[in-house]
């Protein structure tokens, strides 16, 4: 082929560029073919009509020219980014039509041509949805209170890691019933894996605001993780949503005397946190704090305003304030 054709083959393509620009996209398909028949060693004009027929929703068609694009690129020994980039947008055709396998198997084939962070990303995207529709076909509350009775079994038994295995079985059937965490989270305080235990606590709790049990449980890990204050917070949460609980009262008193030990280590503690230098450096948090010192009854007003709230429950976490 002389360079004539692949002049005029170029003088084709950028023509067809300008059109595909303006969404003209018939004219840009008809530029990309005539350079095409101009330079038929050149997938790029290939890649091109691809590009239209993505545009154009026609995603059957855009898979078919970038198969036939790849196939010129390994007969003519284009570069290996212009073939990475057909099976890149090959993929992406996949993935408009649902079809996440093929998506993901040649975003694969793309990377091991040419990796950029790009495709890096879009096949990371692919991934995370086929595993939330692989967790979602798995869900079955049915086998999940299977699971969970077999788990509440173990655990009477003491049986704990066995109460585990369960649960979180239980757990991966049905991840919305907080109270399958709460069992766990019983599991690991056992095994004092206490910063397990809270952490599905927490989990619990996000599921399940008002579930008294969940703040009990991250009152008593943190107990044990000796962060009293924050312990104390959690019971008192307890108490707001059931105020005669006795787990609940007996978990605040035993923080109230512990916490009573080595105050200045507290207070140092708190200061360093800028959050909390930030609460204390408020002008009206300091008239609220006074108000609360003199006339106890202010807590429960100044705790109807949610901002307020917040930054009293930090304090209370923070070991600086105690609600007796």
């Amino acid at each position: 082929m002389g360079d004539v054709d692949k002049a005029a083959a170029l003088v084709a393509k950028n023509e067809g560029n300008e059109f595909y620009k303006k969404r003209q996209f018939e004219e840009a398909l008809a530029c990309y073919e005539k350079a095409f028949k101009l330079d038929p060693t050149d997938m790029t004009f290939l890649n091109n009509k691809a590009a239209v027929y993505f545009e154009q929703g026609n995603f059957d068609e855009c898979i078919k020219q970038c198969e036939q694009a790849v196939e010129v690129g390994r007969e003519n020994r284009n570069d290996f980014k212009i073939i990475a980039k057909a099976f890149s947008r090959m993929a992406s055709a996949y993935q408009k039509k649902d079809d996440l396998k093929n998506a993901l198997f040649y975003f694969q084939k793309s990377l091991t041509e040419h990796r950029t962070p790009e495709t890096l990303s879009k096949m990371s995207a692919v991934e995370k949805e086929l595993k939330d529709i692989e967790r979602k076909a798995y869900i079955d509350p049915d086998k999940a209170l299977e699971e969970k009775n077999l788990g509440n079994k173990l655990f009477q038994k003491g049986d704990y890691p066995g109460a585990i295995k369960h649960y979180t079985e239980a757990i991966k059937r049905n991840p919305e019933d907080a109270k399958i965490y709460s069992n766990r989270a019983a599991c690991y305080q056992k095994l004092a894996e206490f910063y397990l235990a809270l952490k599905d606590c927490e989990e619990c709790i996000r599921l399940e605001p008002t579930f008294v049990k969940g703040y009990i449980r991250k009152g008593y890990a943190l107990m044990a993780t000796k962060e009293l204050s924050k312990a104390q917070s959690a019971f008192q949460k307890a108490l707001e949503l059931d105020e005669n609980n006795k787990e609940a009262i007996d978990g605040f008193r035993k923080c109230a005397l512990s916490s009573s030990d080595n105050p200045d280590e507290v207070r140092k503690r708190a200061m360093a946190d800028p959050e909390i230098q930030s609460i204390l450096s408020d002008p009206a948090m300091r008239i609220i704090l006074e108000q609360m010192q003199s006339d106890p009854k202010a807590l429960q007003e100044h705790l109807k305003n949610p901002d307020i709230q917040t930054k009293i429950y930090k304090l209370i976490e923070s070991g600086l304030i105690s609600i007796r």
